[in-house]
């Protein structure tokens, strides 16, 4: 098989691991060396500073031992295998970087042989590229759970980001879907991660050119609709995996049916991705704006509402907190206020130790007037004209979100397809409260 040939497959394989982003980390170019990680991200995302960032993602491998019913490289699906030489990939990665393809490697692979043997491959690409080409680019790689613990350490000191998915929410559809991993093989190698970046950053306080342990810290992954797992669950597990393992980030990933089963959706079943969005943007919230998961749904509705955002839900759920003085409210409660992110929050505080600030001077800063409005007042005056009740918010509110979902979805570029083409609308219901 040449190596065109092996990249197609493998490349195409590795589309449905979403779990990567910005790098975050800041290592310059260095003379002798190649490339360079400077706030980079990855895989056609953007980065901190704007820039839309690309590399190469692929695996080593897509043959596996395991046979994961959810998984199109299980053991059992009937699909071309192929498989890198360290050599071959570190030298594929050279390539496109010379050529201004790509700027950095997201490296995952299915288990050839045992985990062991697959990390050690793993290890061999990335030793190559970071002693031998002297590579200084973001390389992201997949821990092999089951894998060693000093062949994971190892592969932390060659990696930026090292991520380890926990693919399903919850043990019992873990049992059912894949029964060959456990949810102890999973969570052992990333409290294996969490604690050497720990121990790392005490290391580089005394010795400031210790090496450093996966620097851009650790993610993970969830798959979202292939089990009857609720976004109150997946939420409340996201939470857990922050808090315990100190994760960057947690990705979602739409189901995406790839082969007939009866325990997973029928085939022709339209990926969940509104779902995934409605997740994307509750874990924003978890993580920047300092809500709970408890707070955003809890036993009773748990679902979010497709048509109007987390963080609106929550609002028009507890109208009693409202509504908010923008010229005394405290940063917190500014940040529950739909239509005011962290930004326009900070920059309110600033702005009002000149002064008292109107519904123009908020609009100048940023904020969203079409939903901030009717939960905030200026100088005690709600916004001249403005009349509503709960439900016309909340009308307006999905109105404006159908515009927004109007719009075409984005698909994940590759180096091998054409024009990128609409996967098509998510379905699903909604069974969470709104207004009481």
């Amino acid at each position: 098989m040449t190596t065109l040939e092996k990249l197609t497959i493998l490349t195409d394989a590795a589309k449905y691991d979403v779990a990567c982003t910005s790098s975050g980390v800041d290592r310059g170019g260095e003379a002798g060396s190649l490339g360079s990680a400077v706030k980079a991200g990855i895989c056609h995302s953007f980065a901190s500073d704007g820039r839309c960032i690309s590399l190469l993602k692929v695996l080593m491998t897509n043959s596996c031992i395991y046979d994961c019913k959810y998984c199109v490289n299980r053991r059992s699906h009937d699909t071309p295998r192929a498989a890198f030489t360290p050599r071959e990939l570190a030298d594929l990665t050279i390539g496109f970087y010379r050529r201004n393809y790509i700027e950095g490697l997201f490296l995952s692979s299915g288990v050839l042989k045992n985990p062991d043997y697959t990390c050690e491959l793993l290890i061999q690409t990335l030793k190559l590229l970071r002693e031998e080409y002297r590579f200084r680019g973001y390389i992201h790689v997949k821990a092999i759970p089951g894998a060693d613990e000093k062949l994971l350490s190892r592969l932390g000191m060659l990696a930026d980001r090292m991520s380890v998915n926990i693919e399903l929410p919850s043990e019992t559809s873990l049992k059912l879907l894949a029964p060959d991993k456990s949810k102890t093989s999973i969570l052992k190698p990333m409290a294996l991660i969490s604690g050497k970046i720990q121990e790392n950053r005490h290391d580089l306080i005394q010795y400031r050119h210790a090496p450093k342990f996966a620097p851009a810290g650790q993610s993970t992954q969830m798959i979202i609709g292939a089990t009857p797992d609720t976004d109150w669950k997946i939420l409340r597990l996201t939470e857990g995996l922050y808090k315990k393992y100190q994760l960057k980030r947690v990705f979602y990933s739409a189901y995406m049916p790839v082969s007939e089963n009866a325990l997973l959706p029928p085939m022709g079943t339209k990926p969940p991705l509104l779902r995934e969005h409605r997740l994307y943007q509750a874990d924003w919230l978890l993580r920047f704006y300092g809500f709970t998961a408890d707070e955003l749904l809890d036993e009773e509705h748990q679902s979010f509402h497709p048509l109007v955002d987390p963080k609106c839900g929550w609002a028009l759920n507890h109208m009693e907190q409202f509504p908010v003085e923008i010229n005394q409210a405290p940063l917190e409660l500014l940040l529950r206020v739909p239509g005011i992110g962290v930004r326009s929050a900070r920059r309110i505080r600033k702005a009002r130790q000149s002064g008292s600030l109107d519904f123009a001077g908020l609009k100048k800063i940023g904020v969203v007037l079409k939903r901030a409005q009717y939960f905030i007042t200026c100088s005690g005056k709600m916004r001249e004209g403005l009349k509503f009740t709960p439900e016309s918010v909340l009308r307006a509110l999905i109105s404006e979100e159908k515009q927004k979902l109007a719009e075409d979805v984005p698909e994940q570029l590759s180096f091998f397809s054409g024009t990128p083409s609409h996967t098509g609308h998510p379905a699903g219901g909604f069974s969470g409260k709104l207004i009481q």
